[in-house]
Parts: C-alpha cells; sequence; structure tokens
C-alpha cells in the first residue's frame, strides 16, 4: 500500500493503531500540484490522456490512470471549498456569470434563487402545514435534486439528504458535492440501489413529468412504493394533470394522500404509504 501510494505521490501523514481492537490505520493526503507527477521517475499508475474528461461518472468504465490537478482558478478542484457553513449558502468560486443556469439567469443568480426558494418553500410550508412529523424523519431523498436547495433548507433538521441528479439533466452534481451534500446520479427509469423501505421521506419536484416521455409514470411510482417505508411519506410539485396522474396511482397502492392543491401550472401532492400489501400475486 505505502508503495503504491508513494507512486501516486499522496503523502503518508500518519500511522494510528486503535486503542480498542488494535487494528491499525493510515491516514495519507492527495497532493495539491502536479510537482510530484510532473517529477516521477516510474509514471506508474500513469496520468490519463488530455482528452480524457474527469468529470465523466456514469457508465464509465473504471482506468488505471490519474487526471492531474486542475490549475486555472476558474476550474473545479482547483481551491479548497468555504469553510462550513458557509459554502452551503454560497455559490462556488468556480461557477462564472457567464454561465447560464438551470432557470435561465446567469449560474451564480440562479443559485442565489434556488436557495431562497427552497428556504421559503420549507419554512412556510413543508416544516408546519404538511402535516409531517419531522421527528419522525431521518432519511429524505430529493429525487430531482437541481442545485440541492431542498436539502440546504433542511440543514437544521436533523435528517440527511439524499440528492439524485437525473442522468438525461444537466449535470449539477458538482454544485451539491461543494456544498457539502450527499448525491448521486441516476436514471429513474432504472431500479434505485437501494433496500426496500429505506426512506422516510421523498421529494419529488417536476421529475413524473420529466421521465414520462422516456417510461410510464406507472414504474416510477412503483419504485418509490418500493423504497418508502410504511408510514413514509412523499411530496410531489408538478403541472396538475400529472400530478393527478400520480395521485390516481398512489391511491391504487392504497396510500393515503393527505394534501392536493393546483393553481396554474402548479400542482402539488402530499402523501402517505400505508401498510398494505396485497394477498395474491401473479407470477
Amino acid at each position: 500500500m505505502k508503495s503504491l501510494t508513494r507512486s501516486m505521490c499522496w503523502d503518508l501523514v500518519t500511522i494510528k493503531k486503535d486503542k480498542i481492537n488494535g487494528i491499525g490505520a493510515a491516514f495519507f493526503r492527495k497532493p495539491l500540484s502536479n510537482d510530484c507527477y510532473n517529477e516521477r521517475r516510474h509514471r506508474s499508475p500513469p496520468m490519463c490522456e488530455e482528452n480524457d474528461d474527469p468529470n465523466a461518472a456514469w457508465y464509465i468504465p473504471l482506468k488505471t490512470c490519474m487526471h492531474k490537478i486542475p490549475t486555472n482558478e476558474s476550474d473545479r478542484g482547483s481551491n479548497w471549498p468555504q469553510d462550513w457553513p458557509r459554502r452551503l449558502q454560497d455559490p462556488p468560486d468556480w461557477l462564472s456569470n457567464s454561465q447560464a443556469g438551470i432557470y435561465g439567469k446567469p449560474v451564480k443568480e440562479d443559485f442565489l434563487t434556488d436557495t431562497e426558494h427552497w428556504k421559503n418553500v420549507v419554512t412556510k410550508s413543508y416544516l408546519s402545514g404538511f402535516g409531517i412529523n419531522w421527528a419522525l424523519v431521518r432519511n429524505v431523498m430529493d429525487m430531482q435534486a437541481v442545485y440541492g436547495g431542498f436539502a440546504a433548507a433542511l440543514r437544521d433538521q436533523k435528517v440527511w439528504v439524499m440528492n439524485v441528479v437525473n442522468t438525461d439533466a444537466p449535470d449539477t452534481l458538482p454544485i451539491i458535492y461543494e456544498r457539502g451534500l450527499f448525491g448521486m446520479y441516476h436514471d429513474w427509469c432504472e431500479s434505485f440501489s437501494t433496500y426496500p423501505r429505506t426512506y422516510d421521506l421523498l421529494h419529488a419536484d417536476r421529475l413524473f413529468s420529466r421521465v414520462r416521455d422516456r417510461c410510464p409514470i406507472l414504474t416510477v411510482v412503483v419504485e418509490v412504493d418500493r423504497i418508502v417505508r410504511p408510514g413514509g411519506k412523499i411530496i410531489v410539485r408538478d403541472d396538475p394533470s400529472t400530478v393527478s396522474e400520480v395521485e390516481t396511482l398512489l391511491k391504487s397502492l392504497h396510500w393515503e394522500v393527505q394534501l392536493t392543491f393546483s393553481k396554474g401550472q402548479e400542482g402539488m401532492l402530499s402523501a402517505e404509504k400505508s401498510d398494505w400489501r396485497p394477498e395474491t400475486f401473479v407470477y
């Protein structure tokens, strides 16, 4: 292990032994610059080709090569993020307002608008007006996270949030990680990699209308039913016709729809999973 990490330019910081079970732990530190990479006598493992995208992460085969440390100040990863909790609220330094954000504004303005939007929604609606006992909620998922604003708004709650970035959506997962939040890519036309009855609360903002062109909404609703524990909830925000379709499907699975709302092009639903299971099965 020491030989391999040395060849990768990682520094061995310290080796400690657990006083209780006697297990040893070694702590290594990744280099801050490319100096060591450039000075290596034996270039094994090799550096990746210049055209190899270090940000590619979905269905990408593993390679035995290393990417260089970014040196441009505008590149993600060139500087350490801001201290917590400031990094949660401020847009990353490497975002440039010359880029357009998801909602059409310059990306930093987009980020701040999204953060403020979800702060207001969570504070004024979700924490008080949806009948959710937050003392019973721990495992939360934002099924279509954009910048992670929903998760950031829950900072003061005793929950953790899995932020899911859809594979057919703009890649905002680096921003979510930069904020110090959890996240992953996923295609909701596929099964989600988790055990059944895992989550206490799911949040789906404009998710179902997005996936319906690629797969039936029914398949996603059934997957929702699989991963939510009995007594768990889902909050759906979408166009009214899509919300109505989701409501019908949830009722067919014996979910209790506790709130529905529609105004203009905005529909909303809150539902709770029951402990009902079918008595007969079709194989």
